[in-house]
């Protein structure tokens, strides 16, 4: 069964506002060591707290903040604003570095950019920075690795290794957003305007962290990034109880449902959890945020030859999601190296849009953009393992 989702931390008291030193948190057999503490990872009351243990002004903490936020910096010789003997202490106390780019790989003439990242204790998760002509999307891990097991995922083959900090999932977007502003992408300057949690790992199992990186690349600038919430999808496999949990939160977040078969028969292959919670249930799940948020629900659906294209398959999806506010989005399977997955053919792609319509169901085919750069989740982190 996956892990259950643990207490906000912009809820209850955060453990990581112990200090800078890496701390270590027993779970398992072992010991895991924990990211140091980062601005990030506490609301602005805690980084106010923090700057006062410092022996400076509590209002250093909305200079600090908005240097990192607003500017995406976090180095110590670009923030003028603060005193010369004080910038090395609190850079080195707030803002610790916690990601370090192992590679980057680019296609799509340089607006599309993976990042291979390694955290602190050597794992690897990566993020991708994609530019559209009307927008910019950062897709985030929030987990070093899965523990879902969905069998033709690179992530879910390697296995869950721990899960990311609320700084170590904002520090990717701030990454792509400095990247943005500098120019460095085709387009000229710009900024991220959305968040897909679609990287690797399941983001409700990581239920405290996700919602609180979410609040922070949210909130406005100093307190978080000021990206609108509608612009921020966060997906799921399907665990019901975190699902009913992020509805009570009133967010305007897109929820997005990664479903892959319409019958529990084929899902409980594809998506192991779903041996836990039935189609039905998450489906239900699913309604019941859309009715307390009023956002549309999405529907992830990989087309996988011959396992789950059928046109009795898209007809069955179709009946069940037929009067919803919901809508689907097909994905291409960008196949892993050795596996015996792969995309549908073009005709049974165009048949399963065909019969979804027929339905009464808006439905939407996934951009394959990053297949040449081991573009799937996982593929370039499997690569370098």
């Amino acid at each position: 069964m996956p892990a259950q989702p643990s207490p906000s931390p912009d809820r209850a008291p955060d453990a990581q506002a112990a200090g800078p030193v890496p701390l270590t948190l027993a779970r398992g057999r072992g010991a895991v060591a924990k990211p140091p503490r980062h601005l990030a990872d506490l609301p602005m009351a805690g980084r106010r707290a923090a700057i006062a243990d410092l022996g400076q002004p509590a209002f250093r903490a909305g200079q600090l903040s908005r240097h990192f936020f607003g500017r995406y910096t976090d180095r110590a010789d670009e923030m003028s604003d603060l005193p010369r003997d004080a910038r090395d202490a609190l850079a080195r106390a707030l803002l610790p570095p916690l990601l370090t780019a192992e590679r980057e790989l680019v296609c799509d003439e340089g607006t599309t950019r993976k990042t291979l990242w390694r955290t602190f204790d050597g794992a690897l998760v990566e993020s991708v920075l994609m530019r559209y002509p009307d927008r910019a999307t950062m897709c985030v891990s929030s987990q070093a690795g899965c523990g879902m097991a969905c069998p033709f995922c690179a992530t879910g083959q390697a296995g869950l290794t721990r899960n990311l900090s609320t700084a170590e999932i904002v520090a990717q977007v701030v990454a792509g957003a400095r990247l943005l502003a500098s120019g460095d992408v085709p387009g000229g300057p710009g900024r991220v305007s959305n968040i897909v949690f679609m990287g690797m790992g399941e983001p409700l199992a990581n239920y405290a962290s996700v919602l609180a990186a979410v609040r922070r690349l949210t909130d406005p600038v100093p307190d978080g990034m000021g990206i609108s919430q509608r612009s921020v999808t966060v997906s799921t496999v399907g665990l019901v109880p975190a699902i009913a949990r992020l509805a009570a939160e009133h967010l305007s977040v897109t929820l997005a449902v990664s479903l892959h078969a319409p019958d529990d028969e084929l899902r409980d292959t594809l998506v192991p959890v779903n041996r836990r919670w039935k189609v039905a249930e998450v489906l239900e799940g699913a309604w019941s945020y859309a009715a307390t948020t009023g956002r549309r629900i999405s529907i992830e659906y990989a087309l996988i030859r011959d396992i789950n294209d059928q046109a009795w398959r898209a007809n069955l999806l179709g009946s069940l999601l037929a009067g919803h506010l919901v809508y689907v989005n097909l994905i291409p399977l960008n196949p892993t190296p050795g596996s015996k997955w792969t995309a549908s053919r073009p005709e049974a792609q165009r048949e399963f849009v065909r019969r979804l319509e027929g339905h009464g169901v808006p439905v939407t085919v996934r951009d394959t953009r990053g297949r040449e750069i081991d573009g799937a989740c996982g593929q370039l982190a499997a690569s370098v393992q």
